[in-house]
């Protein structure tokens, strides 16, 4: 079964408020793989098939797969380790995605990583990363080679609201605005962090406006309209691209599930997860296709019979995949090179 691909290419089209029909048609899906690969890995580690830390996308996924939409093919891209929905959107082999999380040498981090340290140079996705707030200086890095060697790519950086807190936040925010360094900074902001509201954090409760002290062009997107998504990431990737800097958004989101496997998520009501399941954006693109003529309901039910097969698939592969072996546990920790300056 062929996995899902990217729509992103040199030619990609620009912002406006309306979309083809081939775009719509890749958020339904990439959006449709990435909920069901989570929902199997939510299964999979109740039966402790999946094991460690484990942080779902579920609820999240117009933030990926609208970005991707509006990206070209050699951007670069990093974030958090709520990290399984981005290289699904943009194209990574899911089979590897889930042997990476049985710890297994198929794995995309030849099964060191887990859940949270997802890496696919094939793909540009320069990984999920577990100390909250540290991938956001790395983004401003990449972004700083991509500008010193002129290649007119841009970094997307993602974090959650709970990293704005970090300093390491506002290092890399300056910087970035001080060298125009072609970078995205985003927050996905879905309200609770770990588990603390974003109102019990801070005063500022509308995070874009963090960008504005350091005068970056910052704004909010509805975070579950892929629609939304594309359009404020291709204006901002173009700025990026013009040598113009960076640009902040803050992407309203919302995650149906708790922050890890591990949290009953009983600090917010039925009531509010309600209102936010009902903005779904992968019902949306659905109706939107429908409405439009572009699409039947048989149409879009053999969509979830490929994506169900697809997410199966991952799952045999997995479970058959080996176990690496003792001697990996020694092998890409440190980088083979010469050192011609070492006086012996």
């Amino acid at each position: 079964m062929e996995k899902v691909k990217s729509k992103a290419s040199k030619k990609t089209t620009a912002s406006g408020t309306s979309h083809p029909k081939e775009r719509y048609e890749f958020w339904y899906e990439s959006m449709l793989l990435i909920r069901r690969f989570e929902e199997k890995t939510g299964q999979l580690y109740g039966q402790q098939k999946i094991k460690g830390f484990c942080h779902l996308y579920i609820g999240q996924e117009a933030c990926a797969s609208g970005a991707v939409s509006a990206s070209i093919k050699d951007d670069k891209w990093i974030t958090a380790y709520r990290d399984h929905g981005l290289p699904l959107a943009l194209g990574s082999d899911p089979k590897a995605l889930m042997a990476e999380m049985f710890a297994k040498s198929t794995g995309c981090s030849k099964g060191k990583g887990g859940s949270m340290h997802f890496f696919d140079k094939d793909v540009n996705f320069m990984g999920g990363h577990g100390i909250v707030g540290a991938q956001v200086p790395m983004g401003a890095g990449i972004a700083f080679s991509e500008k010193y060697n002129k290649t007119g790519n841009v970094c997307y950086c993602y974090m959650g609201d709970g990293a704005v807190r970090q300093g390491a936040f506002h290092e890399a925010l300056n910087m970035a605005m001080t060298w125009k360094l072609p970078v995205v900074f985003v927050i996905e902001n879905n309200g609770y962090a770990m588990g603390t509201s974003v109102e019990r954090t801070s005063n500022v409760t509308e995070l874009y406006k963090l960008g504005l002290a350091y005068d970056m062009p910052s704004e909010a997107i509805n975070g579950m309209s892929p629609e939304a998504v594309h359009e404020a990431f291709y204006q901002a990737a173009e700025r990026g691209r013009r040598g113009d800097g960076p640009t902040l958004l803050e992407l309203r989101t919302y995650r149906y599930k708790g922050h890890s496997m591990s949290d009953p998520a009983k600090y917010r009501t039925k009531d509010e997860l309600e209102t936010y399941k009902n903005q779904d954006p992968i019902e949306h693109v659905k109706e939107v296709l429908i409405n439009k003529g572009w699409a039947t309901e048989s149409d879009l039910e053999k969509v979830e019979l490929k994506v169900k097969e697809i997410v199966n698939e991952c799952v045999t592969f997995a479970e058959e995949s080996p176990y690496p072996s003792i001697d990996e546990v020694y092998k890409d920790v440190y980088a083979e090179a010469d050192y011609p300056y070492i006086i012996e």
